[in-house]
Order: C-alpha cells, then structure tokens, then sequence
C-alpha cells in the first residue's frame, strides 16, 4: 500500500508542476522514476517513451500507467494514472471558470503569452534529453529528418510514421545490427 501511494504522490507531483504537456513531463518522470525512485532504469524511459507515443492517449498518462504496472502492478498503474491526471483536471476546471470571468484583461493574455515560451522551452529540453540517449549513426539521422519531413510538411498520419519507422529499424538491424554485436 505504501509504494501505491508513494506512486500515486510521485505522480500527482508531476502531474502538477509540470506545464506544457507530457513531453514537458518526459525530464521529470525520468528525474522521479529512473533516478530517485529507481523504479526503471534511465534506458527503460527512452522504451517507454516510444511505446507512450506509440499508443494511444495523452504520453504522460501512458507513461505513468507503464510505470506503476511495473512497480506495483494494476494497483500502481491505477495510483500514477490518476495521480498525473487528477492535477490537470482540477487546474483546468479552476482555469476554465477563471478565464470566462477574466479574458478580456490583458495581462492574463500576457501571462498567457509567456507560458507557450517556457512550455517551448520544456519541449526542446525534452528533445535534449532524448537526442543524447538516441543512437547516434547516419541511419538515425536520416530516419529522423525523414520522420520530421514526413510528418511536419507531407502531413503523414503519425501512427503510419511509427509503423514504418519500427519496419525500418528491424530492416536495419536484421541487415547490419548482427555485424556489431
């Protein structure tokens, strides 16, 4: 019962302080759950990134339901799922009243404003921090320009883009991943 709460606490946490959506949360969990919690290891969260992305659902709350399976089972991933969803539902209930009372002052549109820089900022941080656990080889780099084209400017449906991508990397390891093991 103590690592269901201490999950559901960790996850509330998160859930809380974290703006900008679940790629702004993805430094955190990794924070929270690889490093001082030691509930999955730091290679685990790439893993479970891709495989948050890679279903459906907001990723944060993918990824926190994958992580409290792991701990502490259907319990655990009930506990972190509603500990990182419950803050976002109280804070925008709160804001949704608030903002029908108060979006014709123009400093909220201000404050407003500067939010989407810092929440930029999140997500670039999350970029970071992916870029340097990613392998880096021409073939990462190609798949990964080909994906921001693909899905920026052809307007690709994502699951497509993640479908091929996961045909791509068997391809490349079934023809060249063996040589370097």
């Amino acid at each position: 019962m103590k690592k269901i709460f201490e999950l559901f606490l960790t996850f509330f946490k998160i859930g809380a302080f974290t703006f900008g959506g679940g790629y702004a949360m993805i430094p955190l969990i990794k924070r929270e759950a690889a490093e001082k919690k030691k509930w999955v290891s730091e290679d685990d969260i790439m893993d479970i990134v891709a495989i948050a992305e890679s279903t459906p659902g907001p990723i944060a709350v993918n990824a926190a339901t994958f992580i409290g399976t792991r701990t502490a089972g259907f319990p655990g991933a009930a506990a972190a799922t509603f500990g990182v969803v419950l803050p976002a539902f109280l804070i925008i209930l709160g804001v949704s009243a608030l903002f029908r009372i108060t979006s014709d002052i123009k400093w909220i549109s201000y404050a407003f404003f500067g939010i989407r820089a810092a929440v930029l900022a999140l997500i670039l941080n999350a970029f970071v921090s992916m870029y340097k656990q990613c392998p880096k080889n021409l073939f990462s780099y190609v798949l990964a320009g080909a994906v921001f084209v693909l899905a920026a400017f052809l307007k690709v449906p994502v699951a497509a883009i993640i479908g091929g991508c996961a045909v791509f990397g068997l391809a490349f390891y079934a023809l060249c991943g063996r040589k370097r093991e």
